[in-house]
This record gives C-alpha cells, sequence and structure tokens, in this order.
C-alpha cells in the first residue's frame, strides 16, 4: 500500500469513529468534499495545510493522520509520511509521545525563505515550540510574531491562526507540537451522520 493509500486509510477510520459523513467533515474542516474523498482514495497528494485542517476537525494530533500507532507512543513502524509541505514548510514526523495529559508530535521542519505560510487554529489549548537550526524564523500568532536564530527556541499559542517564515535563507529546525488529552475528547460531539457520499472534485 503507498504513503497516500496509508492516508487515505487513516482519514477513513477516523472518520468513521466519530460516525461523521463525507459532508460533515468536510463542512467542519471547510476541505472540499470532492477533494476529501479523493485524499481518502489515495488519489491526491495532501498539502500540510489541508491535513491539519482535517486533522483539527477530527479533534486529532496531526500524527494521527500521517502515522499508524505504536505500542512505545511513537509513530509506527515504516508509517510516516517522509515529509508533507504545504506553502512554506515540509515536515516530517521524528515522534509521538503521548501521556495522560497530551499528545506531543516532534517535527523535522524546513520553512522556505521568501514565503509565509499561515496556519489556521488548532484544538483549544494547543502550543508549538521551535527549535532553530539554522536561519532565521518569525513564527507565532500574526499580531505577536517572535524572530528566533540558531541555538534559539521559541514558544507560541497553536489554538489561535498562526505564521512560519524565514528570513533571509531556509530554516531548519525542530518542532513541538503539543495537544491536550481533554480538549481532543472534547471534539467530535454534536449530531453524527455516516451515509456514503460522492461529489465532484472539490477545492481546498
Amino acid at each position: 500500500m503507498g504513503l497516500n493509500e496509508d492516508l487515505g486509510r487513516r482519514l477513513r477510520a477516523l472518520r468513521a469513529e466519530q460516525d461523521l459523513s463525507l459532508s460533515e467533515l468536510s463542512r467542519r474542516s471547510r476541505v472540499g468534499k470532492g477533494t476529501l474523498s479523493e485524499l481518502e482514495s489515495g488519489l491526491r497528494n495532501p498539502t500540510l495545510e489541508t491535513l491539519y485542517a482535517l486533522a483539527t476537525a477530527l479533534g486529532q494530533p496531526l500524527s494521527a493522520v500521517i502515522s499508524d500507532p505504536a505500542p512505545d507512543g511513537g509513530p509506527g513502524p515504516g508509517a510516516p509520511l517522509p515529509g508533507v509541505s504545504g506553502t512554506a514548510v515540509t515536515a516530517t514526523l521524528l515522534e509521538r509521545h503521548e501521556d495522560a495529559a497530551a499528545v506531543t508530535d516532534v517535527f523535522r521542519v524546513i520553512i522556505r525563505a521568501g514565503v509565509t505560510q499561515e496556519s489556521a487554529a488548532h484544538v483549544p489549548g494547543t502550543g508549538e515550540s521551535l527549535m532553530v537550526l539554522t536561519g532565521t524564523a518569525v513564527v507565532g500568532p500574526p499580531h505577536d510574531t517572535r524572530t528566533v536564530g540558531p541555538g534559539d527556541s521559541v514558544q507560541w499559542r497553536a489554538d489561535v491562526p498562526h505564521v512560519y517564515s524565514a528570513l533571509d535563507v531556509d530554516v531548519h529546525g525542530i518542532l513541538f507540537v503539543r495537544y491536550p488529552t481533554a480538549a481532543r475528547r472534547g471534539k467530535g460531539s454534536g449530531p453524527r451522520r455516516a451515509r456514503p457520499e460522492s461529489g465532484p472534485a472539490g477545492q481546498v
């Protein structure tokens, strides 16, 4: 099974766990129903922004979408995507740690210079921190960005819209994303409808 097929299988399983129709997940995530159907079928290459939108709508960390769980809380063997790219950021899952309080995803990231990536809010209580290895990054909520250089780290709220950009040259770093368990349990409530649906390809 290819990487896109693996990802589609996980998306279908997560949606089924919450008894959500394609239309309802599309509405919650603002991802077109046709796009979602193609992702679940393994026919479309996902962007980082799209995967985050779907994971947030499902009340899940990104690692739940891009990797199979392992007994030790890390990513499943051979399961993580080698790298998921967005407008400016390419993220590779290194580790997933889960305890009673939270799930923490650890990514190796590259932030490409010359473009800014805007990320929608994640589940309530989510926080991010970035350790910069090379380059200078500008990250955080648009009204409260922080500039961080090599050898330094910075943290910010990720349950509000936030941005990533690089000054002058590409940034290489390690990104930690911590999702509180309580907030995740609160997602997926409300009316549930599970009906097989199809439609024309939508736009993200």
